[in-house]
Parts: structure tokens; C-alpha cells; sequence
């Protein structure tokens, strides 16, 4: 509850406890990042059969790039809960985890190109939401 000059209390609404606007969006973008990253990695660990792809410059074991995803994805839900929460550390590790995905989406393409470039899209979006929020904050 928010305290006005008169000593009134006013409840806050949900969005503006969790820091409303573009961190409430930065956050669940980095949840769904996060939660799509960990489904791709079990998938990779699991069915590495799956995927395939022609001859690829940086082609890792299928189950290898399975666990990076499930590492990324559980951080990136680590990062967009602290986005929702309001912790000071949720920004920054939000939009280096969101680069970090960012990156191991653009070199999973090969392998799964509409699931990658959707959470490339997720992934540009909170970053920049999160650079846009640390801007109009400072």
C-alpha cells in the first residue's frame, strides 16, 4: 500500500508492485525464453535423434547442446523472476542471460530454425527492454 501526504493508504496495483510496464514485460519474456530453452534442452538430451542438420561449423554433441539450453533456460528463469520481484541483480542478469540465449539460439538455427529465431525474438525483446528500462531509470 502506498501512503499519500494526507496518512491515506492506497493499495498499489499488482503491476506497479512488480515493477509495472517494460519490467513486467522484460520479465515474462525471459520466463517464456527461459521455459522454451528448457523444453529444446530436454528435447535434446532425451531425443538427440531429433534434430539434424548439414555439415555446421559449430556442431557440438545434440545432448550437449541440450544441456546448454537447459543451463541458459533455468537461468533466464532465475533472471525473469528477479525482473517480476523487483531485485536489484534481476536487470542485469536478465539482459546478460537474455545476450547469452541470444547467441546460442542464433547458433542452434541449423538444427531447429522456427524455434530458434521465435526465442531469438523473446530474447531481443527483453534485452532491449531491459536496456530501455535501466535508461529511463537513470
Amino acid at each position: 500500500m502506498a501512503q499519500t501526504s494526507g496518512g491515506v493508504r492506497h493499495p498499489q496495483s499488482s503491476a506497479q508492485q512488480l515493477g509495472g510496464g517494460l519490467a513486467l514485460f522484460a520479465g515474462w519474456a525471459l520466463e517464456m525464453s527461459g521455459t522454451l530453452s528448457i523444453l529444446l534442452g530436454v528435447v535434446g538430451v532425451t531425443r538427440d535423434t531429433i534434430f539434424s542438420s548439414p555439415d555446421y561449423t559449430y556442431e557440438f554433441n545434440l545432448t550437449a547442446w541440450g544441456w546448454i539450453h537447459i543451463v541458459i533456460g533455468i537461468g533466464l528463469v532465475a533472471a525473469g523472476l528477479g525482473v517480476l520481484l523487483g531485485k536489484s541483480w534481476g536487470t542485469g542478469a536478465g539482459a546478460a542471460l537474455g545476450a547469452v540465449s541470444l547467441i546460442t539460439q542464433f547458433m542452434f538455427i541449423p538444427f531447429y530454425p522456427l524455434w530458434s529465431i521465435s526465442v531469438m525474438t523473446l530474447d531481443i525483446v527483453a534485452v532491449w527492454t531491459l536496456a530501455r528500462s535501466i535508461a529511463v531509470d537513470d
